[in-house]
This record gives C-alpha cells, sequence and structure tokens, in this order.
C-alpha cells in the first residue's frame, strides 16, 4: 500500500493554485521533485492566468479554465522540449500561476517636500499622499521584468518601486497643471484622473494597468498653514476700525454692568470701559510707533470722497476741495465722505469743510 501511494506521488494529476491572501500577485507551484504526469489537468481560476516556464524560458500561457496538459495545449512547451508523436511520458515544468485581480489600497506619498512656484504665494514646498489600484494584464511580461524566478510574490516586493514612479510623475503633472495652492482640494479628483493618465503608460511596460490613482492630501508646511490662517481671520474681521470699535463696546458694557454696586461702581465701571477703548482705540490707530529720540510722524492731510455730477469722485485734499467750493463744483449739499466716517454726509454738516463757503446770514427778523 506504501508502495502504491509513493508511485501515485510522483506524477501530479491536478495542476492548481487555491489563493487564500490578498497580497500575493505570483505563486510558483510547488511540485519539488515530483513530475507532471502528461495529460494531467490544468485548473486555472477567474483572476488567474498559469505561465508554464522551462529552462529559465516563458512557454505556454493559460487564461481562466480546465486543460489537459498535452501536445496539443502545449504547443510552445512541445517545441522547446522536442516531444516527438506519441509522447506521454512526464514531464518537469515550472508552473507559475500570477493573479490578475485588483490590487486595492496600494499607498504612495512623497519622502520630501515637492518644491513648486505658486502664483500667489511664490515658490512653494508641497507632500502629498494617496492611494492607487493596480492589476497585472500581462503574465509574462510581469514575470519577466519584476517577479523573476521568486516562488512566491506579493505587492511588498513592487510597491516601493512603483511609489518612486508616481511621485515623480505625480510633481511633474503637479506643475504642469498650473493649479493655485488655495484651489487644488477643490480639484483631487481631477488631479488624480490626469496623474493616472500621465503615468499608466509607463506601466504597461511591467505587464501592469494602473487603474486608479486617489489624491487623499495635498499639504503645505506647518508655518505656512500657520500663516494662512491668520490671514483667513484677518478676512473674517473685516474693517479693523468698526472691529476695534465693537469690541469697545462690549469691553464698556461688561465693566459698567457690576452686579455687586451702583452709584460709584457704576461709574468706576464705566469710566474703565472709556478708557480700555481709548488703549484699543489708540493701539489699533497708530500706524507705527516712532522710533525712541525721534520726531513724531507727520500727520497725513485728510481726504475726502465727493459725489459731483452723481458720480463717487475723489479722494480730494481739502486745497482741492477749497477750489471746488469757490467755483461752485462743491456745494454744503454735496455729500461728501472720508475713512471713518459712518456714512455720506453733506459737507455743510462737516466743521472743517464748512469754512469753506461764505457765510450765510440768518434769515430777515
Amino acid at each position: 500500500m506504501g508502495l502504491v501511494n509513493w508511485l501515485k506521488g510522483q506524477f501530479i494529476d491536478i495542476v492548481e493554485w487555491l489563493d487564500d491572501s490578498k497580497d500575493t500577485m505570483v505563486h510558483r507551484f510547488d511540485r519539488k521533485d515530483n513530475e507532471i504526469k502528461y495529460g494531467a489537468q490544468l485548473v486555472v481560476r477567474e483572476s488567474q492566468v498559469a505561465v508554464f516556464v522551462n529552462m529559465g524560458k516563458i512557454a505556454d500561457v493559460f487564461k481562466p479554465g480546465m486543460y489537459t496538459l498535452d501536445t496539443k495545449n502545449l504547443p510552445i512547451l512541445s517545441d522547446l522540449m522536442g516531444w516527438k508523436y506519441g509522447f506521454e511520458s512526464p514531464f518537469k515544468a515550472e508552473v507559475y500561476f500570477v493573479s490578475t485581480r485588483n490590487f486595492t489600497d496600494l499607498k504612495w506619498g512623497t519622502k520630501n517636500p515637492v518644491m513648486l512656484r505658486d502664483a500667489e504665494f511664490g515658490p512653494v514646498r508641497l507632500r502629498a499622499f494617496g492611494t492607487y489600484v493596480v492589476k497585472v494584464v500581462d503574465a509574462a511580461a510581469f514575470i519577466r521584468e519584476i517577479a523573476g524566478t521568486e516562488g512566491t510574490f506579493t505587492t511588498d516586493g513592487i510597491t516601493e518601486q512603483l511609489r518612486d514612479i508616481v511621485v515623480s510623475r505625480f510633481a511633474d503633472a503637479l506643475g504642469e497643471s498650473k493649479l493655485p495652492i488655495l484651489d487644488l482640494a477643490a480639484n483631487y479628483d481631477e488631479l488624480g484622473i490626469f496623474v493616472t493618465k500621465k503615468i499608466a503608460v509607463e506601466f504597461v511596460k511591467y505587464g501592469l494597468d494602473l487603474t486608479k490613482l486617489l489624491v487623499e492630501n495635498i499639504s503645505l508646511p506647518t508655518e505656512v498653514e500657520a500663516a494662512l490662517d491668520k490671514r483667513a481671520s484677518m478676512g473674517v474681521l473685516g474693517d479693523l476700525n468698526k472691529f476695534a470699535q465693537f469690541q469697545a463696546a462690549n469691553a464698556m458694557e461688561a465693566a459698567a454692568a457690576n452686579p455687586g454696586g451702583g452709584g460709584a461702581s457704576e461709574g468706576m465701571g464705566l469710566g474703565m470701559g472709556f478708557a480700555m477703548a481709548g488703549q484699543m482705540a489708540r493701539t489699533l490707530g497708530q500706524a507705527a510707533a516712532p522710533v525712541a529720540g525721534g520726531p513724531p510722524p507727520v500727520p497725513s492731510e485728510a481726504s475726502y470722497f465727493a459725489a459731483l455730477g452723481g458720480k463717487q469722485a475723489g479722494p480730494f485734499a481739502l486745497d482741492a476741495l477749497e477750489l471746488k467750493a469757490k467755483t461752485g463744483e462743491l456745494t454744503r449739499d454735496t455729500l461728501v465722505w472720508k475713512q471713518g466716517m459712518v456714512a455720506w454726509t453733506k459737507a455743510g454738516d462737516i466743521f472743517e469743510l464748512a469754512q469753506l463757503f461764505a457765510p450765510v446770514p440768518p434769515p430777515l427778523p
């Protein structure tokens, strides 16, 4: 009985591969010292391709299905082996099963920041990462170019090489796209499609198809992001003068609303509110503090915008407004405005402009 089992073990009747892993791309059929029986059954399942290799040369390739291994189904191997008509002896050959399914969630990312020139921010450094999906479309080319003679080849053996290609071409594509930095997040999908088409051609020579590339994040250096946050905060605040007035009003209200007393405490609270408002106004109103020991800054002359002929004109200095007042182009009823005013006001209602007009006598008694 033992002799019969040993004889049966010498010849393999079924050649197949049951893949229970998620990352195996190539598996060599484990025959050890056994020979493949002529007429044995070859089972190639869906998402698999079987490749026969003889003496280091790729011979026949089988797609999914069940095959009887004979000279009809092994034409290239028959030529290499020199099989004659009526050959029925066992033979030796290496059989590689290649998985043709999609290998998903392969990671890519920039090891070092990518230098780019942005139209708004100038030179910037970007980091990016994401995932990509590949599948084997040419099993013979993949074994020849990548897997070689390894018994088991997983995605770990190729991800680093593919990642370098992806990152290199991604940097080129990002530069060619000329997208503003602030618009990149809204174009991740389009950028991924653009990079996929650009890189797919290079994967073909390895027998691979890059089916999808996803951009998950593109980030700026931490200090640049902090500066952008400050810039965004300034945009939210808007007019700093109005913001200062609002803050001062809140401070006055908080100081005056002292639940512990009245009279003197309320007056003191109101005084503190005015003091805080004055301090804030002085702090935000000064463009720059004078250098110690130097002269104070030269006061700037007030400039007004005027509504002339139904259109906004200006700004005009006081001497220019004085000339327009003499020619009658500027009247007491002309609406004017300058920085710090809440709304347009008649020129005659502003003290420094009212002096530009001839005095109007009071009505007769």
